[in-house]
């Protein structure tokens, strides 16, 4: 070990800490060291296996506060380690998902809302807080190997379907059909954003009117289903977003935040989008799939084995 105070190699060693790291003492200076250690946490003091626990309840449908008294420890402790892995795993999902070769893709939003619900925010006159309100996650996956290759949290607006659409050109390579709703802002993102790399068709979903306690509760029946070529030569037959639906379902699941009549939804903007990226680091790397018995990192060539908690927490 070369000292960091002075750099000379004439250093012996010098017991351990409370912890059981080696320390270190310069024959030179008389400074006393240790190597340096990984903080996969930063500056957190959360013991390892205490935050591995932490994350696999989150990832597994547990609330805040459920996770917090089956950890026992204080909630703050666990929204701070949220925020801590969810910044790790957004940048993990930005860095790997890069140019993958894609051949059917499929794209919907999933509607959730932080601190109120809009009709609510408008009541109160905060119309101008961005940062509360309606939330729509723009998601994207492949139909054959169930990656997730992109998402976005933002407002069902065109300018937020434009960074999305973004997103998924840098995530995907080469040629590819690409299946949404009748959102109509994805006509012009898709053609900025992906041009003549896509044959794109749009499905349109005509519901019948439900009846009695059915109109709250239970989704309307699909009495049509209109498939429409928007650009290229889409194949009208297999064009659908039942997986990316299926995926919705995946999500209220597996996040509390996004468990429909609970009190256990999002009271900050940043909350939900980092839980959103645990969310899909861990389906894409460490879940297998009931499908493809894999995960979808390994049926799409990005990894040869299943990722640990360990492992994401750590990459």
């Amino acid at each position: 070990m070369n000292c960091p105070e002075c750099g000379t190699d004439k250093t012996k060693k010098f017991g351990k800490d409370r912890k059981g790291n080696q320390r270190f003492r310069c024959l030179a200076c008389e400074k006393t060291f240790q190597e340096a250690q990984e903080k996969p946490l930063g500056d957190m003091l959360l013991p390892m296996d205490k935050a591995l626990s932490v994350i696999e309840h989150l990832v597994e449908g547990c609330s805040v506060r459920t996770t917090a008294r089956i950890a026992k420890i204080h909630h703050g402790t666990v929204l701070s380690l949220l925020e801590t892995v969810g910044a790790k795993c957004a940048a993990l999902l930005d860095g790997l998902i890069v140019n993958v070769s894609v051949n059917n893709v499929q794209c919907d939003e999933i509607w959730g809302f932080v601190e109120q619900k809009e009709r609510t925010k408008k009541m109160n006159g905060k119309e101008s807080d961005e940062t509360i309100g309606d939330a729509y996650c723009f998601i994207a996956i492949e139909r054959d190997t169930k990656l997730i290759l992109t998402w976005h949290l933002g407002r069902r607006t065109s300018a937020d379907t434009q960074i999305f659409t973004e997103k998924l050109a840098n995530a995907t390579s080469g040629n590819f059909q690409i299946n949404t709703d009748g959102f109509k802002p994805y006509h012009e993102a898709i053609k900025t954003s992906l041009g003549e790399r896509v044959d794109f068709a749009q499905i349109v979903k005509v519901f019948g009117k439900p009846e009695g306690e059915e109109r709250r509760y239970s989704p309307p029946q699909v009495i049509e289903m209109k498939k429409t070529a928007i650009i290229g030569n889409p194949d009208i037959d297999t064009a659908t977003t039942s997986h990316v639906e299926r995926q919705n379902l995946t999500v209220r699941m597996s996040m509390r935040r996004m468990t429909r009549l609970t009190n256990a939804f999002s009271k900050k903007w940043e909350n939900l989008s980092h839980a959103y990226a645990i969310q899909f680091a861990y389906y894409n790397f460490c879940r297998v799939h009931s499908t493809i018995r894999v995960t979808p990192a390994m049926e799409a060539d990005l990894t040869d084995h299943v990722w640990s908690l360990s492992e994401l927490l750590t990459n």
